[in-house]
């Protein structure tokens, strides 16, 4: 790229004015800027495919599991229960199974419910994160790109005024572009940042959907397990 005085007061071509005639043009700081933001665009429409189709096929199976985990009457159904047979829900019942067999010999019931109840909820915590992994660069990226965009304006501005001196002239023509490189980094930082806070907030919706069908879950397993004790209590007692 010519240096800002080297272009003074030269007549610029239609096309330099265009979006990818001002990204040509641009300091290379700038264009640094605005290829990083055009990166995190990308990231945004990339998390955004593969997030919905993973919490779209989660929805389906979760709904499916709770559905027949609140159907259920003893322990032995949810075992047998196609939705359970998988991801998550194949999780939750493999902790609750395991810490039934750690506390067969216990006879205080209630401790062992409570167990249960303890290691669901740590597993709930851990799904969750999990979940939230992909989704939490959206995040990041809605907070900083404005103020990286913000940074390319400030440098492709600089370059203008230290343009303007070199020049000895006010004329707007000479002055102009550089300005107008420096604003589309603003504007590509915008880009990059709005649908990325947008799509977080939905995600964030989504999963505040899933951790309410997964303590339904969880809440289903416990009711069962507890039912599960009594018998057997009331089975021991003379």
């Amino acid at each position: 790229m010519l240096p800002f005085s080297a272009t003074a007061g030269v007549a610029l071509a239609p096309d330099t004015l265009t979006a990818w005639g001002m990204f040509v043009h641009a300091d290379i700081i700038v264009q640094a800027v605005m290829v990083g933001l055009a990166l995190a665009s990308l990231v945004t429409w990339t998390v955004l495919l593969a997030k919905s189709w993973e919490f779209s096929r989660l929805r389906r199976r979760l709904g499916e599991a709770r559905d027949q985990v609140l159907a259920a009457v003893r322990l032995s159904d949810i075992e047998s229960a196609d939705a359970l047979q998988h991801d998550i829900p194949r999780s939750l019942l493999d902790a609750t199974v395991l810490e039934l067999r750690l506390s067969h010999d216990v006879e205080d019931k209630a401790g062992v419910s409570e167990r249960v109840a303890s290691r669901l909820d740590r597993l709930e915590a851990r799904h969750l994160r999990e979940l939230r992994k992909g989704a939490s660069v959206l995040a990041t990226i809605g907070a900083t790109a404005p103020f990286v965009g913000l940074f390319g304006t400030v440098w492709g501005i600089m370059n203008s005024f230290v343009g303007i001196a070199e020049s000895n002239t006010t004329n707007l023509a000479v002055v102009a572009p550089g300005i107008a490189e420096a604003l589309l980094a603003t504007a590509l930082g915008l880009v990059a940042a709005i649908p990325a806070v947008v799509i977080y907030n939905h995600f964030a919706r989504s999963l505040a959907g899933l951790r309410g069908v997964l303590g339904d879950i969880s809440a289903g397993i416990q009711q069962v397990v507890s039912r599960d004790l009594d018998r057997r209590t009331q089975r021991q007692a003379p």
